[in-house]
């Protein structure tokens, strides 16, 4: 169950401002920019500056697994492009790191599927993976700096595509749709 949380005690994390839209103007935003380092790399720096209480994470993501349109809750996040298996490690495991292959940190938001999120450097449009069912570029890094930070967390993804041939198309089709979806769940 998600407590409740001021408007000023939450920052909301997108990747770019395509997906937040007109929708959340007003609110604490970070756009983050594409990809792990650049997330990384953003929310370290606005969290030198302000400390939230709450960090939402909302965006686009690809699935074979929910159909184009459902918002999903995940709580549960892999580093889809960490494959150092050659020397022993786990498939999606960082070596030496400590951190397990899946990383759980989250809230729940009830009511809404749960997802687990495969987060990595590249548009994935040939998802065969059974161990992830959604797919971003960002969720994992901003995932573990808040487990890092001791910082609630809440990532919701909207399936704007289904992580195959025809992605890139549908994934410009539908993004813009991401923020009307989470205007209503959330504002």
């Amino acid at each position: 169950m998600l407590k409740s949380y001021s408007p000023d005690e939450i920052l909301f994390c997108f990747a770019l401002a395509s997906e937040a839209a007109d929708v959340f103007d007003g609110q604490n935003i970070l756009f983050t920019g594409i990809g792990k380092v650049q997330a990384t790399y953003a929310l370290s720096k606005i969290l030198g500056s302000q400390r939230p209480k709450l960090i939402i994470n909302l965006g686009s993501a690809g699935s074979s697994h929910f159909p184009k349109g459902t918002v999903v809750n995940c709580r549960q996040f892999v580093q889809r492009d960490m494959d150092v298996r050659g020397l022993g490690f786990e498939q999606y495991e960082t070596p030496l790191s400590g951190i397990p292959s899946v990383l759980e940190y989250g809230e729940i938001f009830d009511g809404l599927p749960q997802a687990v999120c495969g987060t990595g450097d590249s548009f994935e449009m040939e998802q065969g993976n059974t161990s992830y069912t959604v797919v971003d570029m960002e969720a994992y890094a901003l995932a573990y700096i808040a487990q890092q930070e001791k910082i609630p967390f809440l990532c919701l993804k909207y399936i704007s595509d289904g992580a195959d041939d025809n992605a890139a198309d549908d994934w410009s089709e539908q993004v813009h749709k991401a923020a009307e979806a989470y205007g209503k769940l959330l504002l």
